[in-house]
């Protein structure tokens, strides 16, 4: 099945949003608010047929898990995002050359936004709120395991388009078939920039691919450093938070590394909180000694493959360090840089932590769960990117945008 002539036609609606106000596309995304407060109950039925296709052992389920709460969620961060400064017009240089040219800089938007991601069906809101909000028309290339909901979600966006007399073709939801990702690879002709969102063989696969510009939304393989210096009792909170508050998601604790000195302090409390949520612990052999002898039980030697992986469930990688410089070396080697955290009572240790550490957020003394859109004022994100060119974590509306020079004379030549 071919997808050229869709995407052909998307790319000629992409004027209809150029020419939208501010204003009414505030209005378009409140409308589509509305749509998923009323149509609820519709959206659950649909999310609840994908859901039966996965087991509840699968840590993909969470994720794909619709309910009431998620969707009032999803209604609250489209308000955020409506609120959101307008990214487009914005004027970054304005001046009247020698010849009496007029030049100046605006940020426009930057066409047709496409999107390959899995199980997420919140991502169908996020991405599509987002590239309208900023004036883009969007491609939605979603999994097999989310079509139901996001055929539901799509429909309701696509009413609020009618209703504010827009073409439906503006957001464009492809079959979930595999066979249309090659074609969508090379429709550099008809889609502007390219973004994977899921698995790390999602992602390169997409990257080494495809001729359309694309924009890596990373895998997070994160680590937090419990330094010699820490507040003991603050840190088992954070911890415990940053992995099991939600282990299924990009942010979520993925290597703990603790001093030596204090570790026979800090793994045996630290063991009996996550025993309560039947964490695997994968320990190196001084942390599975501290474990053991606290009788943890969920407990295995760590394999040399355990580190740098991202575990997505209920499982960590725990190391003990001999100090800073063994930590920062640790990071620097599995890191994917998406997120890093340190806890320490010592701010000089916090400060040099976070100049020295490449990702794209760095924390001290906070549980990494915060790398978010919603979190960071944002209202909503189209990923974490962890790459360095155009935008680096978080990204949301303000980097939906490029810019334009636009010049005015009056008959002037160059000689």
């Amino acid at each position: 099945m071919s997808i050229t002539s869709q995407l052909e036609l998307t790319h000629t609606k992409t004027h209809f949003l150029a020419g939208l106000s501010n204003e009414n596309r505030q209005k378009l995304v409140l409308d589509i608010a509305k749509g998923l407060e009323f149509s609820t109950d519709k959206i659950l039925e649909a999310n609840l047929l994908d859901q039966k296709n996965l087991s509840d052992a699968d840590p993909k389920k969470d994720r794909l898990k619709l309910n009431k709460e998620r969707i009032s969620d999803l209604v609250f961060s489209l308000k955020q995002v409506a609120d959101l400064q307008d990214p487009v017009g914005q004027v970054f240089l304005d001046k009247i050359m020698g010849n009496g040219l007029s030049i100046r800089k605006v940020t426009v938007p930057l066409g047709v936004v496409g999107i390959i991601y899995e199980s997420r069906p919140n991502v169908t809101i996020d991405v599509s709120v987002l590239c309208l909000r900023s004036g883009n028309a969007v491609v939605l290339k979603g999994g097999k395991e989310a079509e139901h909901s996001n055929r539901a979600l799509v429909s309701v966006i696509h009413k609020a388009l009618i209703q504010n007399n827009l073409p439906i073709e503006l957001v464009l939801l492809l079959p979930s078939d595999r066979s249309v990702v090659e074609e969508l690879l090379k429709a550099n002709r008809f889609v502007d920039v390219l973004i994977p969102r899921g698995s790390e063989t999602l992602i390169q696969y997409v990257r080494q691919n495809s001729l359309v510009p694309t924009i890596e939304t990373g895998a997070g393989v994160v680590h937090i450093y419990v330094h010699k210096t820490a507040d003991l009792h603050k840190s088992l909170e954070i911890v415990v938070n940053a992995k099991t508050s939600r282990p299924s998601v990009c942010n979520a604790l993925d290597c703990l590394l603790i001093d030596v000195s204090v570790c026979n302090k800090f793994l045996p409390p630290l063991g009996d909180l996550l025993k309560e949520f039947n964490v695997k612990i994968y320990a190196d052999q001084k942390a599975h000694f501290a474990l053991n002898n606290s009788g943890y039980p969920f407990l295995f030697e760590a394999s040399a493959a355990d580190f740098g992986k991202e575990w997505l469930d209920f499982a960590l990688t725990v190391k003990v360090v001999d100090g800073m410089e063994s930590a920062l070396s640790h990071i620097s080697r599995f890191s994917s840089r998406h997120s890093e955290a340190i806890l320490a009572e010592d701010e000089e240790v916090c400060n040099r932590f976070l100049s020295e550490v490449d990702a794209a957020a760095v924390y001290s003394n906070a549980s990494t769960r915060f790398t978010d859109g919603g979190e960071f004022g944002l209202g909503a994100e189209i990923g974490i990117s962890t790459q360095k060119l155009h935008a680096r974590g978080p990204f949301a509306l303000e980097k939906l945008v490029t810019e334009k020079w636009i010049v005015k004379g009056d008959g002037q030549i160059r000689t």
